[in-house]
């Protein structure tokens, strides 16, 4: 018999997030050592303890309460990266980014999360955001709003920005992976906005356009553990979010680019203004 997961289960999936955050983040958090980092691809594509353990932890719970699920963890899929095909087939999968803004985490800066998506035969179906330095979480079931859940356990509902000109948003586009005239042609057309912003971090930009505080994101490099949680939080806060082509961004999805804004009018002015203007 193939794993269910029922609404109400999101309890139990943010629980999990939360113990692996306690007992593996937490005490890392301002206290590796040399020898708990380790670079990936570049000096600034890291890897922790905290990162592995987490996740480590994460994926034996899950198993454990739902055996046969599918596990798409950003730092098991380094050794297997063909389990991301299976995403749009699978009938029930986590998707699991222990600590989003590692390079921030290993820095000792409180700027990054854990994201956590549950899908169902394709369709993101729960999103959690989890700081695990102050415990408050973004959470979203699909059709049941997003709320902000604070650590004290108070629910907030969340709502997404309300459109204005370009010269009055503020946003970011993420340009880490261009090069050259691309980048600087990006950059540039940022400066039509009233602020642009980098964290390095996806999981703390989807809280912020989730909850009003900024207009905008877009992004280049579409990996699932990036990008799950946060668009299915945002699109229940009211916001659309689509790849640059207009076709909707579904789990599996890793090229095409997206953007994130408060309504598809605002979607389609970034669009134009900042990704494609030349």
């Amino acid at each position: 018999m193939p794993p269910v997961f029922q609404d109400r289960d999101i309890d139990a999936v943010l629980q999990i997030v939360k113990d692996a955050a306690a007992s593996q983040i937490v005490p890392r958090f301002r206290r590796l050592g040399v020898s708990d980092i380790s670079e990936k691809k570049s000096s600034i594509d890291l890897v922790t303890e905290a990162d592995l353990l987490s996740e480590k932890q994460m994926t034996e719970a899950f198993l454990a309460r739902w055996p046969g699920a599918l596990i798409v963890g950003e730092e098991a899929c380094e050794t297997n990266p063909d389990v991301i095909d299976a995403l749009r087939d699978a009938e029930l999968a986590f998707v699991i980014d222990p600590v989003d803004g590692t390079f921030n985490f290993q820095a000792g800066l409180p700027l990054h999360a854990t994201n956590l998506a549950v899908v169902v035969r394709g369709e993101t179906v729960a999103g959690i955001i989890h700081e695990s330095v102050l415990g408050d979480t973004l959470v979203a079931s699909r059709g049941a709003g997003a709320q902000f859940l604070r650590a004290n356990g108070e629910r907030v509902p969340v709502k997404v920005a309300a459109p204005c000109d370009l010269s009055s948003m503020v946003g970011t586009i993420s340009i880490n992976e261009l090069k050259g005239e691309e980048k600087r042609r990006i950059a540039g057309n940022l400066t039509k906005t009233k602020m642009a912003f980098a964290f390095n971090c996806s999981a703390y930009e989807y809280w912020l356009v989730a909850t009003g505080k900024v207009h905008f994101i877009g992004h280049y490099k579409l990996m699932p553990w990036d990008h799950l949680a946060g668009v299915l939080i945002h699109q229940e806060a009211g916001g659309v979010t689509a790849r640059f082509d207009g076709s909707p961004y579904r789990p599996g999805d890793i090229t095409g680019g997206i953007l994130t804004a408060p309504d598809r009018d605002s979607w389609e002015m970034v669009l134009r203004e900042v990704i494609q203007a030349r």
